[in-house]
């Protein structure tokens, strides 16, 4: 027999915690709500319950939050993204904001320094340049399809329902990226419908539509790369000519055969169909100033995903490093060398480091392509290129920019940096916890002088941070 859930008929929401879900208390237990935010008082379906707290969902909002805001997306809620709709932004900011805070009094035990107010995003709409839809030929359907007894067409592209790796949500506007990637996606849906073209399986890992991804730039460019899970050369052929014959703004169109189980295409040979390889994004020098820096961008390199907020981002890290022109730098997690090239003007010399070859490559097109010539990359996993060996080198380095994955840096790498000593570090970080953790094992040595978040995901819990160390 079933477990009937429990039910809390009265919860104030006062918090928000990881993921963007509320935080209320009750008998002596933090509740984790889904739904819910702060001011709001909610009556929660408990999911889960432990003896320090419990989770659950909204069945009834008993009194909203004065800081509600009506959800401008009909995904709203079902997709997954952009969480924090229904909150203004100005309290998005502030709960942002307070996350820092938290992260680095209680991981970090940062107590001297404040954490500055987030650069917030001039566009809390169609800010990415990057989007990634997913083929599933089990979309979720809602309540009123399934009580329909209709024979329903399950094909479906989209964004995943969060915990259902099989289930997407059949989008039909996006408010994420501009409306040609709205257009491509519905008419590729209209034309697979029309050419009974199959959708992925996840089960059987069978089908021909896989991954869609779309890829915009400043500059006007946009990228189209088509995942196909079966190879199928003839539908291949009628989907990319298709794309090529509808939307003449697509620069660059290219496609991939994965036959694999899962969509990661790095392993993969990326065929171009037509157009350029790569789309162009450029990035200003100076704010307000004409000259500029140009990125070739590829389909497997990454970029920031808000444009105009990597140069916000960029721009803070350059003036937290204080260069004075004389200075080694370490550009760490260097990608495709977008920080190391817009810093270089301002050093002696900048040293990238980069796990993936590929983006070390395009890393030093982007440094000759900008004539750039004070670069050197290296590609190979940090915590081993980063040692006594390489700075003998290259030079030990003055001042360190590290922009580490969300899982921060390695116990060896920061171990590297204590030995180094540099004077400075400029740590940029998607993750405050694992941030506040790492400066925490540089307080042995170094001292947090500034610390800015910068809001590059509206309507998301999600925060970039820059923090400067000058070393004791």
């Amino acid at each position: 027999m079933a477990r009937k859930r429990k039910i809390i008929e009265s919860l104030e929401i006062t918090g928000i915690a990881d993921k963007g879900r509320g935080v209320g208390r009750t008998d002596n237990k933090v509740v984790f709500v889904d739904g819910a935010v702060p001011g709001d008082v909610v009556k929660v379906k408990v999911n889960k319950s432990k003896p320090s707290y419990a989770e659950g969902k909204v069945l009834e909002t008993l009194s909203p939050s004065p800081f509600r805001e009506d959800a401008f997306c009909e995904h709203f809620r079902l997709c997954g993204g952009c969480k924090w709709q229904d909150l203004s932004y100005e309290k998005q900011l502030e709960f942002k904001h307070n996350e820092v805070i938290e992260a680095f009094k209680r991981i970090g035990k940062v107590i001297n320094a404040e954490v500055e107010s987030p650069v917030p995003s001039e566009k809390t709409t169609f800010y990415r340049n990057k989007l990634e839809y997913t083929f599933s030929n089990q979309r979720w359907l809602e309540p009123e399809e399934i009580s329909s007894g209709e024979d329903i067409n399950r094909n479906g592209v989209g964004f995943h329902i969060p915990g259902r790796h099989d289930r997407v949500v059949d989008v039909k506007k996006c408010w994420l990226q501009t409306d040609s990637s709205n257009d491509i996606r519905n008419s590729l849906r209209d034309f697979a419908a029309k050419n009974d073209l199959t959708y992925y399986d996840f089960k059987s890992h069978t089908g021909l539509l896989r991954n869609l991804i779309i890829r915009t730039s400043t500059t006007g460019e946009l990228m189209v790369i088509v995942q196909f899970g079966e190879n199928d050369p003839e539908s291949i052929d009628l989907v990319m000519n298709f794309l090529k014959d509808s939307f003449s703004e697509i620069t660059s169109l290219q496609y991939i055969i994965n036959l694999k189980m899962n969509e990661t295409f790095f392993d993969q040979e990326v065929v171009l169909f037509n157009g350029k390889p790569v789309i162009e994004e450029r990035m200003p020098v100076e704010k307000g100033g004409e000259e500029y820096l140009s990125y070739m961008i590829s389909p497997k390199s990454f970029y920031q995903t808000n444009s105009e907020q990597a140069f916000e981002l960029y721009h803070l890290a350059r003036a937290f490093a204080e260069l004075k022109g004389d200075e080694i730098v370490y550009d760490l997690y260097t990608g495709t060398g977008t920080i190391a090239n817009f810093v270089a003007h301002k050093a002696k010399k900048v040293v990238g480091i980069e796990y993936v070859e590929a983006a070390v490559e395009d890393a030093r097109i982007n440094s000759t392509n900008n004539n750039i010539s004070n670069t050197v990359f290296y590609a190979g996993d940090m915590k081993d290129l980063l040692n006594k060996e390489m700075f003998e080198k290259e030079g030990y380095p003055d001042t360190v920019i590290t922009d580490p994955p969300r899982a921060g840096m390695h116990a060896d790498v920061v171990n590297a940096l204590l030995e180094a000593q540099p004077s400075r570090i400029v740590y940029v970080s998607c993750n405050p916890a694992t941030q506040a953790r790492d400066i925490a094992l540089l307080s042995e040595k170094y001292e947090v002088k500034r610390i800015k978040p910068v809001d590059m995901f509206p309507h998301t819990h999600h925060i970039e941070n820059v923090a400067l160390l000058d070393l004791k």
